[in-house]
Order: structure tokens, then C-alpha cells, then sequence
């Protein structure tokens, strides 16, 4: 799969989500610690090269690697595969508009190179944006039409806007920027910027699009920008489906509920699927449209206490949020089971709805003292329902900063990591026909990992400190193992590996069998891991923990460490962190720290 992503950026000291405190090149030739069973390898280093400035903002590289991105507020430059530079400029200088001090830009990456979009704020003048071709360097085209696309009078350290441009979409299928001012939506090609269509009847910024490619039309829901807020009265919420080809209207109509914007990602909280003939639009629960004429046709929605201001049930605040609180709706043929949110004792339980009339099919028991509800699964007469487990926490800490000219600043450092709130963690099973419960397990003191189930037959879980194995069709216990004998901590997560489960625990790995919970191996200690990536079978742990940012390749067959790398750059992949980027096929890791970038190779 192709890497096909917005990297966005806003500040030195907030560039992706992590803090950009690691070390240059820096492959760590082992994991420190002892207490295990694993050796720990080496990474090799395949090149160093440098950019032809010092990359502050963006520094990146495309799905397979062949070009590398680095970027400050007023220049770029680009190196190919092989390390050697293709092209170096200042802004000023590639845009015939004079486009310089750039602390708003993205790279979107395409086949053969991408798009770099720069938006220029001037506080005395006319804002002004350009868009320069990756590959070449060229610019492809500027404009001063668009204003007001940032919140005015708001400084980007403020924190006010982590993510994208609100009031931009990119749109893949058709290769162009949906733009969105006071009084309409203009769509330009990429490539040129181009007005192909503008309309005046939808308002807002997009919050989540589909694209129909078969009748070339686009069904988007809207939200409200907060670099419009301010601009116009009368905002609703819209559905709208539109014809791509002239911005046509076919229908629109709108929904309940607000659209928020995750803390650090700025991810609309939201998701749109089509279903035959049918829009399932997840906010808030579930509201269903027909694709054809846009009539609301069920809903089943719930009031959200997310923004409890330190006091609701979330205890969320202005610069700590949780999300990834509740599962994503679950559909079959004919059904859809959807976890609700309950009333004034905000419990939670499952709903089972028809799918064409939405008729609620059956209700499970309330399950109260519930902080999450993350995971539901359907297998043969049952469903399976996680209470409790890993919840994703986003927030900005105060920390000091070291200035690339000396001396120290405070800068608000964003974090995205798993964690667990306390509360009565168990497995539940459900009766498919009738919603009652068939049975559950044992309540786990501290946590609950996410369950794996194999061959429809067994479902595994861990507490922490213990291994389970039960079986689906009785809620039989089939084994309980003392993980805490493994000496790698207490289990935070769990990775289905084959005939093993590899439970990914505080202070290392260690593996089981799925036959009888025999331990494959247990690794070295490996401190402070708080997130795993699949790469396309390349398995990476990550350590983020006191400004660091340190991944670790492990071979998930032996639990050996391939080798780790810790980095003290800026750029990286919102999704690695600050310093680092990984190619889509897992092989290789870009190290950047100012003009320096390495490459480095994950399998010897």
C-alpha cells in the first residue's frame, strides 16, 4: 500500500505529534537491561547524505523512499533515493508570488513525486498560497484569492490549529483542493489551481468525504472551521451529495450532533460507509440516509460527554483528551450492532438494528462503571464485547525547549500514546438471537488488553498479569498462564502472530501458544513501549517515554531485537515521530536531525 497521507505542520517546537528530542543516526546496538531471553541486533546504516537547508518544519520521504522531503519556514529541498539532492530553494525565490515565511505547510504525496502546499499569513497584507511539484521544484501555481483560511490573530504556538488546514481537503480521486470561504466551496485542480466548480450551497469546512468513482459524485459532511467561525451566522450541519464533475447539488439534508476535531491529530470525529443503497454516517451512534435521495431513513444517537471540562466521565480538559473510547459500529449482512452510551448513569450497552429499517433487534444488559468499551466482535451465535481496555490519550505538555540559537524556551509538546483508566474489565459474551448475556469472564483487577480470536473457537485476553484462553461457545476457561513470570511487566497490548499471540507488555515481549499458552519466548527488557506498528510485516515498538523517541524492529518469530534507533530530529512522520519516517514496506528508516538525513536498513 502506498503511502498516501497529508504531513502537516505548524511550529519548530510542534512539528508531527511527538517530541523531537532524539539523536541523529544514533542505532543503538543493543537494548539495555537484562532478565531476558533475546540477543539484540543492529541496524545498518545504508547512506548519509544532507538536504540543502536545514529541514525545521517537514522532513519526510514517500511511500517507497525515492524522494526525501525537508523543509524549513522559507525553503525546501529534496534527495532521491540514492541520497543525492535533486533540488534546493528558497520560497521567495520558486514562487513568482513571493511566497516566503511559511509556518502553515503540507506534502501530498502522489505517484512520481507530490504536491508541497505552502500558505503564507500576512499580517499587514493579503494572505497568499502557492503549491510547488515535488520532483521538479517548480512552482505550479500561487494565488491571493484565498483569505481568512487561519483563525486571524491567533499564533500558531498558541496551539489553536495542530493538523491540517481546516479549511482545505485535498480530494485523491480527483486530484484537487476543496476549499472552503465564507460564502462557498471552490474546487481547483492540484496541478494548476484551476477553478473547476464553486457553490454557494455548502457551507463549512469538510469534515469527512466518499467518492462514488462509478457516478463521478461525492457525498461530504461539513463542520464548522474555526477560521469561519467568525465569518458568517446561521451555520448548520449538512450532508451533501454533489456531482464532482460542476459542484451540482443532487440532494442534502442534515444531521445531529457536533463535529469535533481530535486534540493533537485534528481528526474529524466522525466516519462515513456506504452499504448498498444506504449512508451510515457514525457520530454520536448511528444516523443512516438514502444514497439516492438523501431521506433520513433511522437514527439511533446518543448525547457524548467527551468534553466534560475536567469533570465528566472522561475527565477530559483543554489539553488532555481520550479517545478511542467505544467501538466503531459492527455490520453484517443484515445487521448492524452498534455500543451505546446510556442516560443520566452514563452506562453503556450494545444495540442490535436491523439494517434496512433500522428496528432495534435487541438490547443487552446496561453495563455500568464502563470508562471504555473498545472492541466487539460477532462469531457464529455470539458476540463478543470487551469492557475496559486501552484507551488513546492526546494532549500538549508544558516542557523546555533547547533554541537552535542557544538558550532555552517553553513550548506546549504534543503526545499521542495508549493508556488505562480503572474500571471493571471483563469479556462479555452476548447471544446473537436474543441479546441476553451467555456468559462472562472473570473480572480483571488493573486492565484488560484487547482480545484475539482464532478460528472462531477461542478467544484470547490478558489482565495485565495473567494469559487467558477461553472457549467462545461455554465462556469455559481453557488456560490461565502467570505472565508475570515472564519478567517483561505487566501486558498493555496484544498482536496476533501466526499460531502465537506476542503480548507486547511494559518491559519487553513475550510470546505464547495458541494450542495450549506454552511460552514461546520472552525478550530482553525493553523499557517504556506504548505503541506497536505492523509494517507490512515488519513489527516496530516504539518508546516515547522523557522527550525521547526510540523504535525498536523485532522479529516476531524469536523475539529478537533487529535493531533500534533513536532520534534528535525535527520532521518525521506524525505517525513515528519527530526525526523518523519508515517506507511503506517496512524495510528502511529515514533518521533526520537539521541538514542530516540517514537511511538506515531494517532487515541484515
Amino acid at each position: 500500500m502506498k503511502k498516501s497521507f497529508i504531513m502537516y505542520s505548524l511550529l519548530i517546537a510542534i512539528v508531527g505529534t511527538t517530541p523531537a528530542t532524539a539523536q541523529f543516526g544514533k542505532l543503538l546496538d543493543k537494548v539495555k537491561g537484562s532478565g531476558g531471553s533475546k540477543k539484540s541486533g543492529s541496524f545498518a546504516t545504508v547512506w548519509e547524505s544532507e538536504f540543502g537547508n536545514k529541514a525545521t518544519r517537514l522532513a519526510v520521504n514517500n511511500h517507497d523512499g525515492s524522494y526525501i522531503l525537508g523543509t524549513d519556514d522559507n525553503s525546501a529541498s529534496v534527495l532521491n533515493g540514492e541520497g543525492k539532492l535533486i533540488w534546493n530553494g528558497d520560497y521567495k525565490n520558486i514562487t513568482t508570488n513571493k511566497t516566503n515565511k511559511c509556518e502553515y505547510q503540507y506534502v501530498i504525496w502522489k505517484d512520481n513525486g507530490g504536491y508541497l502546499f505552502l500558505f503564507d499569513e500576512r499580517k499587514m497584507g493579503t494572505d497568499r498560497v502557492a503549491v510547488i511539484d515535488i520532483a521538479s521544484g517548480k512552482e505550479l501555481w500561487n494565488s491571493e484569492l484565498y483569505q481568512n483560511l487561519l483563525p486571524k490573530g491567533t499564533k500558531s504556538e498558541d496551539g489553536a490549529d495542530q493538523g491540517e488546514l481546516e479549511t482545505v481537503k485535498y480530494i485523491y480521486e480527483l486530484d484537487a483542493f476543496l476549499i472552503s470561504q465564507k460564502a462557498s466551496v471552490i474546487l481547483v485542480k492540484a496541478n494548476t489551481g484551476e477553478k473547476i466548480w464553486e457553490t454557494n450551497r455548502f457551507k463549512g469546512g469538510v469534515g469527512k468525504y466518499i467518492y462514488d468513482a462509478k457516478k463521478n459524485e461525492i457525498i461530504m459532511v461539513n463542520f464548522k472551521p474555526t477560521a469561519l467561525g467568525a465569518l458568517f451566522a446561521g451555520f448548520k450541519n449538512q450532508m451533501v451529495k454533489l456531482n464532482a464533475n460542476n459542484g451540482e447539488i443532487i440532494w442534502e439534508n442534515t444531521f445531529f450532533g457536533t463535529v469535533e476535531k481530535e486534540l493533537v491529530t485534528r481528526r474529524a470525529i466522525l466516519d462515513l460507509w456506504i452499504k448498498g443503497d444506504k449512508v451510515f454516517m457514525y457520530l454520536n451512534g448511528l444516523q443512516v440516509y438514502n444514497i439516492n435521495s438523501g431521506q433520513k431513513l433511522w437514527e439511533s444517537v446518543y448525547e457524548n460527554d467527551m468534553d466534560g471540562g475536567g469533570g465528566g466521565m472522561f475527565s477530559n480538559t483543554t489539553q488532555k483528551k481520550y479517545y478511542r473510547t467505544i467501538a466503531d459500529p459492527l455490520f453484517t449482512d443484515n445487521a448492524v450492532y452498534i455500543v451505546m452510551l446510556g442516560g443520566r448513569d452514563r452506562a453503556k450497552y450494545v444495540q442490535k438494528h436491523d439494517l434496512e429499517s433500522g428496528k432495534i433487534m435487541w438490547t443487552s444488559e446496561k453495563i455500568t462503571g464502563a470508562f471504555s468499551m473498545p472492541n466487539i466482535f460477532r462469531t457464529g451465535d455470539k458476540v463478543i464485547v470487551q469492557v475496559g481496555g486501552k484507551v488513546q490519550v492526546q494532549e500538549y505538555r508544558k516542557e523546555q525547549q533547547q533554541s537552535l540559537y542557544g538558550g532555552a524556551y517553553t513550548s506546549l509538546v504534543p503526545y499521542i500514546y495508549w493508556d488505562y483508566k480503572a474500571q471493571k474489565n471483563s469479556l462479555i459474551a452476548i447471544d446473537d438471537k436474543t441479546g441476553t448475556t451467555s456468559w462472562r469472564s472473570e473480572k480483571f483487577d488493573k486492565r484488560i488488553t484487547d482480545f484475539i480470536i482464532h478460528e472462531n473457537k477461542n478467544v484470547f485476553v490478558g489482565d495485565g498479569d495473567q494469559f487467558y484462553c477461553y472457549d467462545i461457545a461455554s465462556g469455559k476457561q481453557i488456560f490461565d498462564v502467570k505472565h508475570n513470570d515472564a519478567g517483561v511487566g505487566k501486558a498493555t497490548d496484544v498482536i496476533d502472530f501466526g499460531e502465537t499471540v506476542v503480548v507486547l507488555s511494559e518491559k519487553g515481549l513475550a510470546s505464547y501458544n495458541k494450542k495450549d499458552g506454552s511460552r514461546a519466548y520472552a525478550t530482553e527488557k525493553i523499557r517504556g513501549v506504548d505503541y506497536f506498528y505492523d509494517v507490512n510485516g515488519n513489527y516496530f515498538l516504539r518508546d516515547q517515554r522523557n522527550s525521547k523517541n526510540i523504535l525498536h524492529a523485532i522479529d516476531m518469530t524469536n523475539g529478537e531485537t533487529k535493531g533500534s534507533v533513536q532520534s534528535k530530529g525535527k520532521g518525521g512522520s506524525p505517525k513515528y515521530g519527530d526525526g523518523l519516517d519508515i517506507t511503506d514496506d517496512g524495510e528502511f528508516i529515514f533518521a533526520f536531525k537539521g541538514k542530516k538525513v540517514e537511511k538506515i536498513k531494517v532487515n541484515n
